[in-house]
C-alpha cells in the first residue's frame, strides 16, 4: 500500500513539474496530490489501535478551501489576461 500511495504522488508531481502549461493543469496536479495525501492519512489510523478521523477530515477541509481559492484566482487570471496560460503571466505585473 505504501508502494502505491508513493507512486501515485510521484507520478503527479512528476505530472506538475513536466506540464506547466496552463493554470488548471497545474492545480489538477495539486489537487491529486493533496487526494494521495488525504488516501495516506486516512489509512494510517487504521493501523493504530484507537482510531482518529480528525486529521483526515482537517486534511480534507483544506484541500477544499485550497481547490476553491484557486478555481477563483484562475477565473481572475483568465478574465484579466484573457486565458491561463502560465507563460503570459508575468509576477511583476499582476
Amino acid at each position: 500500500m505504501i508502494f502505491l500511495l508513493t507512486t501515485m504522488f510521484t507520478i503527479v508531481f512528476m505530472g506538475l513539474s513536466f506540464h506547466r502549461t496552463h493554470l488548471l493543469s497545474a492545480l489538477l496536479c495539486l489537487e491529486g496530490m493533496m487526494l494521495t495525501i488525504y488516501i495516506a492519512l486516512s489509512l494510517w489510523p487504521s493501523q493504530l489501535t484507537p482510531p482518529s478521523l480528525m486529521f483526515p477530515l482537517l486534511m480534507l477541509t483544506m484541500s477544499a478551501c485550497e481547490a476553491g481559492l484557486g478555481l477563483s484566482l484562475m477565473i481572475a487570471t483568465a478574465r484579466s489576461h484573457g486565458s491561463d496560460n502560465l507563460k503570459t503571466l508575468n509576477l511583476l505585473q499582476c
